[in-house]
């Protein structure tokens, strides 16, 4: 099909625009120019910077932010949602789950399809019974104590606020802390203190009253 009059003046003007493009000169400063007026941000950064190191100022927050930081480690953040028990109960858990995917081994070889329902006690038995109490309760802290001299060895205390450090310090044995309530919230613990056990392919859990 032969290109019409117009569409080959088109064409033509637009390769030529290519070309004047293609060839631009520099045509120079079309009015007056001016320096960046604004300062590089990482070199004012820097000035700040050191300008509160003289000052002293650096220090301070860094001294600041480190003892904010040992605290933090020394007493972490109480988990929220428990109270001292004030009805003691006795409930149980099952903590058996079923897979959302399948399992397969190294070599590609399927284990447990998706659907599987399995039951972490029957492979791992609860070597130790779990005591979750609060530090800041001094009644807490006798009362678990007590227990872990009653049942030597069997029982793994867990903070649930106060200070483990300090307790690891006067007791001269392993303190653990519950992390953001990971393990009291999954086993739906609500008081302390409360004590985990197993009771054949479930957990029983004792939230007992405080003695004096």
């Amino acid at each position: 099909m032969k290109a019409t009059p117009v569409l080959a003046l088109i064409t033509g003007a637009l390769l030529s625009l290519a070309a004047s493009l293609a060839h631009a000169l520099d045509l120079g400063n079309i009015g007056p120019t001016y320096p960046i007026g604004e300062r590089d941000l990482l070199a004012l950064i820097t000035q700040r910077l050191h300008d509160k190191e003289r000052s002293g100022e650096l220090a301070r927050l860094q001294n600041e932010a480190r003892t904010r930081g040992i605290q933090t480690v020394r007493n972490p953040a109480p988990v929220t949602g428990l109270r001292t028990t004030q009805v003691p109960r006795t409930f149980y858990f099952d903590p058996s789950f079923t897979l959302d995917r399948p399992i397969f081994d190294g070599q590609g070889q399927l284990l447990f399809p998706s659907g599987t329902r399995r039951n972490p006690l029957e492979i791992v038995s609860l070597s130790r019974w779990l005591l979750f109490f609060d530090a800041r309760d001094r009644r807490q802290v006798r009362q678990a104590q007590q227990l872990m001299a009653n049942h030597q060895g069997r029982i793994k205390p867990i903070l649930t606020a106060g200070s483990y450090m300090n307790l690891m310090s006067a007791w001269k044995a392993p303190v653990y802390y519950d992390q953001h309530g990971t393990l009291t919230r999954r086993l739906g613990i609500g008081q302390v203190p409360a004590l985990v056990s197993q009771d054949g392919m479930r957990l029983r859990i004792d939230e007992m009253e405080v003695t004096p």
